[in-house]
């Protein structure tokens, strides 16, 4: 599998939804349980014109994966290593997406001098924060009626 990653541009807001819809609707019933109301605040702000100001925002670095030109994959993160969204699409969930993702998001991350990432994992992805490096941080939190775990990587500077 050929995997591209590249920065988003607001063009890609309609696949990049679609990609996180899926994902969550799809991968994440650990995390919903199927619960109609708590998938509904999940998605709520997961639309096109919301992605497309979390793409533009000028303290934010975004990055998409696609294969054979199709995106399957969005990262978002802050300026200061809050990473704010890592979803795969679940056609290529354990192909190493979700990995080249991160690795771009911690690649930006080391250039621009931040020294460690953050995030809160759900329980869908715990496992995949622990396999690439992130250790948990603190007490469980809860957003869109699901428990998120904060987590931390510390990086260092690459020569």
């Amino acid at each position: 599998m050929n995997i591209k990653v590249r920065p988003a541009t607001a063009d890609d807001a309609a696949d990049v939804c679609r990609v996180i819809r899926k994902s969550i609707l799809e991968c994440c019933y650990e995390d919903h349980r199927g619960d109609v109301k708590v998938i509904q605040g999940w998605l709520s702000n997961k639309t096109h014109e919301v992605l497309r100001r979390f793409i533009l925002a000028p303290d934010a670095f975004s990055v998409i994966a696609s294969v054979d030109k199709a995106t399957v994959g969005f990262g978002l993160a802050s300026g200061t290593g809050e990473v704010a969204l890592c979803y795969v699409a679940p056609s290529v969930r354990f192909t190493g997406v979700g990995k080249a993702l991160l690795a771009a998001i911690e690649d930006h991350a080391v250039r621009s001098g931040v020294e460690a990432l953050r995030l809160k994992s759900t329980r869908t992805a715990k496992a995949f924060y622990l396999r690439n490096g992130f250790v948990p941080e603190g007490s469980p939190v809860f957003a869109f009626g699901i428990e998120g775990l904060p987590m931390r990587k510390g990086l260092s500077a690459r020569g």
